[in-house]
């Protein structure tokens, strides 16, 4: 029981760095076009991210039983999950580089999983039929071809708003375009932070009901103390305590240490105006709403970066600083292999030091 409750703690320290990781891409372009300050933005963050963690359980249930065989899914194969992607979360966040904490923690399921299964690879679920459903489902048509195309699409859907909006306003004077977009961006920046909530937020509950289903199916909670009955969950599926502990969890990380992915979405990839930002956030979010409606656990990294990118390349081509954009580019191939790496060789040492079920 005790490991039971260290597994959930580690999950919610997952949420809390891909709360300071992820959420900043949310904020980011509002407080770098300083149409908030860094603290109205986390506010303004925080709220709609809440909204939207309470909407769906479309990726939770993606990322619980939609990607890997849960019959080899142990406490300890979720707990060398959680570890892989966690480091390698802090790693990149600490260099600065918005990479994806959805793929890091996908990664980190698929290479526990495949270790707990000694090696076996038909237990992750590459592609699926979903006979319920009638479509295909698994990490390919679910993660590596969104990885694919989401950052194409960034790139396209924001030159091609940012093209159109030169073209309706040019008879405008750039001080009442500032003037008009300060404040459309205050509503661009809402929708990004809800669109977050409704995926991002989502696959820590899919991981934690994940954690709970694997419990109650080994036993672990069959004498529940009373008051813990809530724990209990014979059936995968998403409790609203669940839904409102990963929400508050990753606001508190966004309030603690987003600065770092701040500087490079806002700052460093391309200079923003207010109408730019808003071109980037509405794109972003219009790309992650549809792919939670889905449930495509997208990496909101990769859209928001791209489709500042798109948006700055209306500027001059030049405008966009492609070194950057290359360093971001090799987090972003590199996370999934390695943190799949990182777990594979933790649920290893786990299974040598403690062999048996977890």
């Amino acid at each position: 029981m005790i490991f039971i409750f260290a597994i959930l703690l580690v999950a919610l320290a997952f949420e809390y760095i891909n709360g300071f990781h992820d959420t900043a891409n949310s904020i980011a372009t509002s407080v770098s076009t300083k149409i908030l300050t860094p603290r109205q933005a986390v506010v303004l963050a925080t709220f709609c991210n809440l909204l939207g963690a309470m909407v769906g359980v479309a990726v939770a249930t993606t990322i619980g039983k939609g990607l890997v065989d849960t019959t080899y899914v142990t406490t300890q194969t979720i707990f060398s999950a959680l570890l892989g992607a966690i480091v390698w979360n802090l790693v990149t966040w600490w260099l600065g580089l918005p990479s994806s904490s959805s793929h890091a923690l996908i990664g980190g399921l698929c290479g526990a999983t495949l270790a707990s299964a000694k090696g076996n690879w038909s237990v992750i679920h590459w592609a699926v039929h979903n006979p319920l459903s009638g479509k295909v489902e698994g990490i390919w048509p679910k993660v590596i071809l969104p990885m694919i195309s989401s950052p194409l699409l960034g790139i396209a859907a924001g030159f091609i708003l940012m093209t159109l909006l030169i073209l309706l306003l040019h008879r405008f004077t750039p001080r009442l375009i500032n003037r008009v977009f300060s404040k459309l961006q205050l509503v661009s920046a809402a929708w990004m932070g809800f669109s977050h909530g409704t995926n991002d937020a989502q696959k820590t509950m899919g991981i934690i009901a994940l954690i709970l289903f694997t419990a109650t199916k080994n036993g672990t909670f069959d004498h529940l103390p009373t008051g813990l009955g809530f724990l209990y969950t014979p059936q995968f599926a998403v409790a609203f305590w669940v839904k409102l502990a990963c929400a508050l969890t990753m606001a508190a990380g966004t309030a603690a240490g987003g600065w770092r992915i701040i500087k490079t979405m806002g700052h460093k990839l391309v200079r923003l105006q207010p109408i730019h930002g808003f071109a980037a956030q509405s794109t972003a979010a219009g790309i992650i709403q549809l792919a939670s409606h889905w449930g495509i656990p997208l990496s909101t990294t990769h859209v928001i970066s791209t489709s500042i990118m798109g948006v700055g390349a209306t500027k001059r081509w030049s405008a966009v600083k492609w070194g950057i954009v290359g360093r971001m580019v090799w987090a972003w191939v590199l996370t999934l292999p390695i943190t799949a790496a990182l777990a594979y060789w933790m649920e290893r040492l786990l299974l040598w030091v403690t062999p048996g079920p977890g």
